[in-house]
C-alpha cells in the first residue's frame, strides 16, 4: 500500500511538472512588479502600487488594524494627509485609451488626462475629479487639499485653433510653444476642505504652494481680458480665516513659491517684462504674515550684485532653518540674440581648442545646463542695510548650505584649473573653501583633493576623504585644525577588492551623532565611530561582528528628515552575508559594546525599510529568484503580514532555481557564480548552457529575475524556463590583462560545470552587454569551446576606441582605459602592446564561433563603429556573424518594441545553435533594405545560415 501511495505521489509530481509550460514572449506585458510603498504617519494605513510592464497599474490602500482594503485601478502618486485621515492620488487614463490616442496622433492637449482621487479613510468614500494636472497636501498639518485642473478641453481646442489661424503662414508652429502658451494662460485651482467637502475655485492659476502647516496657500493668477473679476498677480489665502491678501497686483511670471520652516514667511521669483522680450528681469519677492504686500527683496540694482549680473530665474530659493536668511541664485546677464543676422549666411561649426577646460562635445552636451546655471548667494532678510552676499562665482561654482542654512558659512568647491585632466583620470581634483555668509570672504581649507568633502550637519567640522591615500580627515571649523581619523589603522576604509588601475573607492559614511560628537564611517563589513576632534580612539560600533562573520552592515535611515543618528535609540542596520548571499536586518545602539542583535536573515532580497512617522511599523518588499516580489508590513520584521500577491500566473510556468557554485581557476584563484536551473531539471538529461557575465554578479543570488524584454542583457528567467542552464560567473581582473582575466574566470567556471553529466559541453553559448560584450568578443578569439555568442555594444579595437567620445556625456574615453573598467592602466603610447593584446579585432581570424553583434547608431557610451569593425572583419573572413543596429537607439535599448524584438532574435539564435531548432529568415537570408519596416524575418526555415 505504501509503495502504491509513493508511486501515486511521483505520478502527481511528474504530471504537475508536465503541465507547466515554458515562458513565451507574450507574458511580458502583464508581469507585475512593486511600485511605491508608504505608510500613513500613524502607521494604520499602508499604500502600495502594483505595476505591469505594459498596462494599467493598481493602487492599494490597506487598513492594518482591520480588514478594510481599497483598490484604485490605475492609481499612483499617493499621499496621505498629515493626520492620516485622508489619502489623495492621481489616476492614469486606461493604457488602451492612451495607446489608441497615440495611434490617432492626437495632440497632447486633446489626449485623455489624469484624474484626481481622494478617499476618506474613516468612511472609505472615494471622490474622483477628471482632468487634473497636479495636487498638493500640506506637509505637516491642515485639512486641506489643493488641486489644479488641466485647461478645459474645449478651451484648449479653441485656443489651439486661434493660434493656428494667427500663425497660418507658419508651417512649423511648435507644439512646445503651444504648451508654453497654455501654461501662461493658467487653469482652475481648487482648494478643498477635506473635513467639510467645501471647495473654493481660483481661476487662471499657473503656480501654487502650501505652507508646511497648511494655514497659507499662495498662488499666481494670470488674469483674463474677458473675465474682469480675475485679477492678475500673486495672492495669499489664509485657509483658516478665508481671507485673501494681494501680494503682487501686476501681471507677470511668478514662480518657485517657498515658505520658511515656521510657515511665517514666503518668497518667490517674479518678472513682469514684456512677453516677447527675450531676457527676463527677475526679482525676488518676500512677504511675512505681518506685511500687507510682497516686497521686492532682491533685484538687479541691489547692493552687492556684481556688475552685469542679475537674479537667476533658474535658481533655487531656500530659507535658512531659523528663517533669517534667504539663499538664491544669481547669474551673468545673458546676451540677447541678434535678430538681424541671416541664418543661412553664417557658418555653423564647433571649434575645439587645446586650452579648453572641457572638450566641445562635453560643452555642447551641457550647454543647456550651463545656460541655466546659477551661483549661490544669500541675503540677511532683516538687515537694516539690505545687500546680497555672492557666495560663489564662475571660478568657484559649487557650494552646499550647512546646518540647514543656519551656519555662518557655506562649503564651496571648485575644480577650476584641473578640469582638462578629468578626460584621462575620470575623477576631479577640487579645492574647498569656507565662504562667510555675512561678508563673502573665502578661506581655503583643502587643496587639490582627489576625493570629496562634506560638512557635518551641525556645522562644526568638514569631513573629507583622500582617494589617493585612503585617509579620512576632519577640518575643525572653529580652530582650523586638521585631524586624521584613521591614521595607523590596519583596517581598510576603501574597496579591499579593487581591481581597476585606480585608487580604490571609499565605502562611505553612515552619518553623525547629535551635536557632531561622532562620525560613523563604513569599512567593508562594519561601522566605526570616530571622534572628529581625534580626542578619543575609534570604536567599532558593530563590535567587529561583521568582519568575523563576513556580514556587511549598513545604516538604515528610517527618518528622511533626521539630521543626526541617535545614540539613545536603536539603530537599524541592513545586513548582507558575503558567504551565503543572504540578506536581512540587525539592530544596535551606537554607544553599545555588544554585537548587533539579529532581527532577520533569509534567502531573500529586501528593499529598504520605510517606517511610519509616528508608529513602530515598517513597510518593505522582498523576493528571491523563485518568489515574486511582494509587499509586507511588520512591527519588528520577525513576524510580518503579506499584503500583495504578485504574479500568481508564475506557478503555471516552468520557472527555476538559483544556486551558488564555486570553483578554483587555473592560477589558483577562488571564484563563485550563480547557476540557474529549470524547475523541472532532470539530472539524467543533458542541457545546453548560456554563460552570462559582466564583472561580479553572485551577490544577486537572491534577486528576482522577472521575465522582461531587457535592454540587451540576457533574459535569464525566460531562457531557464525554456530548458537552458544559465551560468553567471564572477570575474576578478589583473591590471593590463582584462581579456586574459575573462579567460581565467569564465572559461574555468564553464569547465568546472562541464564535469557534470547534465551539462552538454558541446552546446554552450555566451552572452554579454557593453563590458560583457567586450568579453564575449575576446573569448571567441581565444577559445573555440563556445557554440554561439551574443555581444551587445562590444569594444573590439581599443586602439581606436581609446581616443573616442562617450557622446552621452561628451567625455573622452581615455579615462576608461587608464583608470577604470577597461583596466589597461597606461596610455596608448606607453603600452601599445596591451591595447593590441586586449583588442579582439586583431585576432578575428581565430574566430570559429557564430556571433550576433548589437551596435546601435545612437550609442552614447560605446562608439557604434566598434561593432562595425567587428562585423566587417568577420564578414571579410567568411565567419558567421550578424549585426543588429536599432536605429536611433542608445547603448542599452530604451524603446520597448526594440526590447521585445531583440528577445525573439536572441531566442531564435541560441535555439538554432544550442538546441538544433530551425533558423529564422533574418539569419539565413537577411532582410534587404527595400524590405525594411515591412518584414522582420522571424519566420523559421529549413535553410542554413
Amino acid at each position: 500500500m505504501q509503495k502504491n501511495f509513493t508511486l501515486i505521489l511521483l505520478f502527481l509530481a511528474t504530471a504537475t511538472f508536465a503541465q507547466k509550460k515554458p515562458l513565451d514572449h507574450t507574458v511580458y506585458d502583464s508581469w507585475q512588479s512593486v511600485g511605491v510603498k508608504q505608510l500613513s504617519d500613524n502607521g494604520q494605513w499602508a499604500a502600495y502600487s502594483i505595476l505591469q510592464q505594459e498596462g494599467d497599474a493598481n493602487l492599494h490602500l490597506n487598513n492594518l488594524l482591520n480588514t478594510t482594503k481599497i483598490n484604485i485601478p490605475r492609481g499612483g502618486s499617493v499621499q496621505f494627509s498629515a493626520d492620516s485621515k485622508f489619502a489623495a492620488f492621481l489616476i492614469k487614463p486606461l493604457f488602451a485609451t492612451t495607446r489608441q490616442e497615440k495611434i490617432k496622433k492626437k495632440k497632447p492637449a486633446e489626449m485623455t488626462k489624469d484624474s484626481l482621487g481622494f478617499v476618506n479613510l474613516t468612511t472609505s468614500a472615494i471622490l474622483k475629479v477628471a482632468r487634473v494636472k497636479s495636487f498638493k497636501i500640506p506637509e505637516r498639518a491642515g485639512n486641506y487639499l489643493a488641486y489644479q485642473k488641466e485647461v478645459p478641453l474645449d478651451t484648449a481646442k479653441k485656443a489651439k485653433a486661434d493660434r493656428e489661424k494667427e500663425d497660418s503662414a507658419n508651417d512649423f508652429f511648435a507644439e512646445e510653444e503651444t504648451k508654453e502658451k497654455d501654461k501662461k494662460t493658467g487653469s482652475d485651482l481648487i482648494l478643498r476642505n477635506l473635513l467639510t467637502g467645501a471647495e473654493q475655485t481660483f481661476k487662471y492659476v499657473t503656480e501654487y504652494a502650501f505652507s508646511k502647516n497648511g494655514k497659507q496657500l499662495i498662488y499666481n493668477c494670470t488674469g483674463s481680458k474677458k473675465d474682469k473679476t480675475a485679477k492678475p498677480g500673486v495672492f495669499l489665502l489664509n485657509t483658516e480665516k478665508g481671507t485673501i491678501k494681494t501680494l503682487v497686483n501686476v501681471k507677470g511670471n511668478y514662480k518657485s513659491f517657498i515658505f520658511d520652516d515656521a510657515s511665517e514667511q514666503v518668497a518667490f521669483l517674479g518678472e513682469s517684462s514684456p512677453e516677447k522680450e527675450e531676457i527676463k528681469n527677475y526679482s525676488i519677492y518676500f512677504n511675512s504674515m505681518t506685511l500687507d504686500t510682497a516686497q521686492a527683496l532682491v533685484d538687479h540694482e541691489i547692493d552687492g550684485m556684481p556688475a552685469k549680473w542679475a537674479v537667476s530665474g533658474d535658481g533655487k530659493l531656500t530659507f535658512s532653518k531659523e528663517g533669517n536668511k534667504l539663499f538664491f541664485g544669481i547669474a551673468p546677464v545673458k546676451k540677447a540674440k541678434d535678430t538681424t543676422l541671416v541664418e543661412f549666411e553664417h557658418a555653423k561649426l564647433d571649434i575645439w581648442g587645446y586650452k579648453d577646460d572641457y572638450l566641445q562635445p562635453m560643452q555642447l552636451k551641457n550647454a543647456d545646463k550651463e545656460a541655466k546655471r546659477s551661483y549661490l548667494s544669500v541675503i540677511d532678510i532683516f538687515s537694516s542695510d539690505p545687500k546680497i552676499v555672492p557666495l560663489t562665482d564662475i571660478k568657484l561654482p559649487e557650494a552646499s548650505i550647512v546646518k540647514e542654512g543656519d551656519a555662518n558659512f557655506v562649503l564651496a568647491s571648485t575644480d577650476y584649473g584641473n578640469r582638462a585632466q578629468t578626460q584621462w583620470t575620470g575623477s576631479g581634483i577640487y579645492d574647498y573653501y569656507l565662504v562667510d555668509t555675512k561678508t563673502g570672504s573665502r578661506k581655503k581649507i583643502i587643496s587639490a583633493l582627489n576625493g570629496h568633502a562634506i560638512a557635518s550637519p551641525g556645522g562644526n567640522y568638514v569631513l573629507f576623504y583622500d582617494k589617493k591615500t585612503s585617509v579620512w580627515s576632519t577640518y575643525t571649523v572653529a580652530t582650523g585644525k586638521v585631524t586624521v581619523l584613521n591614521a595607523n589603522m590596519t583596517v581598510k576604509f576603501a574597496d579591499e577588492d579593487n581591481d581597476v588601475p585606480d585608487d580604490p573607492t571609499v565605502y562611505g559614511v553612515a552619518g553623525w551623532t547629535e551635536e557632531d560628537k561622532q562620525v560613523l564611517i563604513y569599512d567593508r563589513y562594519d561601522i566605526w565611530s570616530f571622534s572628529p576632534d581625534g580626542k578619543s580612539a575609534p570604536k567599532n560600533i558593530t563590535n567587529n561582528f561583521g568582519r568575523q562573520n563576513s556580514i556587511t552592515f549598513r545604516y538604515e535611515k528610517l527618518d528622511p528628515e533626521a539630521q543626526f543618528i541617535s545614540k539613545k535609540d536603536e539603530v537599524w542596520l541592513s545586513a548582507f552575508n558575503n558567504v551565503t548571499k543572504e540578506n536581512g536586518f540587525y539592530k544596535t545602539r551606537v554607544g553599545d559594546s555588544k554585537n548587533p542583535e539579529l532581527v532577520v536573515m533569509a534567502k531573500f532580497k529586501y528593499s529598504s525599510l520605510a517606517k511610519a512617522k509616528s508608529a513602530e511599523r515598517f513597510i518593505y518588499d522582498k523576493a528571491n529568484y523563485s518568489t515574486s516580489p511582494n509587499v509586507y508590513v511588520s512591527a519588528d520584521l520577525k513576524t510580518e503580514v503579506k499584503l500583495s500577491n504578485t504574479n500568481p500566473q508564475q506557478q503555471n510556468y516552468n520557472w527555476g532555481t538559483a544556486e551558488l557554485v564555486k570553483w578554483t581557476t587555473p592560477k589558483g584563484y577562488k571564484s563563485e557564480g550563480i547557476l540557474y536551473k529549470p524547475e523541472n531539471f532532470d539530472p539524467n538529461k543533458k542541457y545546453p548552457m548560456i554563460a552570462y557575465f559582466y564583472e561580479k554578479l553572485s551577490d544577486g543570488l537572491y534577486s528576482y529575475q522577472a521575465p522582461a524584454p531587457t535592454p540587451s542583457r540576457l533574459n535569464i528567467s525566460f531562457f531557464v524556463s525554456n530548458g537552458y542552464l544559465v551560468f553567471a560567473p564572477d570575474i576578478s581582473y589583473e591590471k593590463g590583462h582584462p581579456g586574459k582575466s575573462a579567460d581565467e574566470y569564465i572559461n574555468s567556471g564553464v569547465e568546472s560545470l562541464k564535469k557534470n553529466s547534465w551539462v552538454d559541453g558541446t552546446k554552450i553559448g555566451i552572452q554579454g552587454q557593453s563590458w560583457g560584450g567586450y568579453q564575449v568578443a575576446h573569448l571567441i578569439t581565444s577559445t573555440n569551446m563556445y557554440a554561439a555568442a551574443w555581444a551587445g555594444a562590444p569594444v573590439v579595437n581599443m586602439t581606436s576606441a581609446y581616443g573616442g567620445i562617450r557622446w552621452e556625456s561628451g567625455m573622452n574615453r581615455q579615462f576608461q582605459y587608464e583608470k577604470t573598467q577597461s583596466r589597461i592602466g597606461a596610455t596608448l603610447w606607453e603600452k601599445p602592446e596591451l591595447y593590441i593584446e586586449n583588442s579582439p579585432l586583431f585576432s578575428l581570424p581565430k574566430v570559429t564561433t557564430p556571433v550576433v553583434i548589437m551596435a546601435n547608431d545612437a550609442d552614447g557610451a560605446v562608439p557604434w563603429y566598434q561593432g562595425i569593425e567587428m562585423f566587417t572583419g568577420l564578414k571579410r573572413l567568411g565567419k558567421p556573424a550578424w549585426l543588429l543596429n536599432y536605429n536611433n537607439e542608445a547603448h542599452n535599448l530604451m524603446l520597448r518594441q526594440n526590447r521585445k524584438d531583440i528577445q525573439i532574435r536572441e531566442q531564435q539564435f541560441f535555439d538554432y545553435y544550442l538546441k538544433g531548432a530551425k533558423a529564422p529568415v533574418w539569419m539565413t537570408g537577411g532582410i534587404p533594405a527595400t524590405e525594411k519596416g515591412k518584414t522582420w524575418g522571424f519566420e523559421l526555415t529549413d535553410d542554413k545560415p
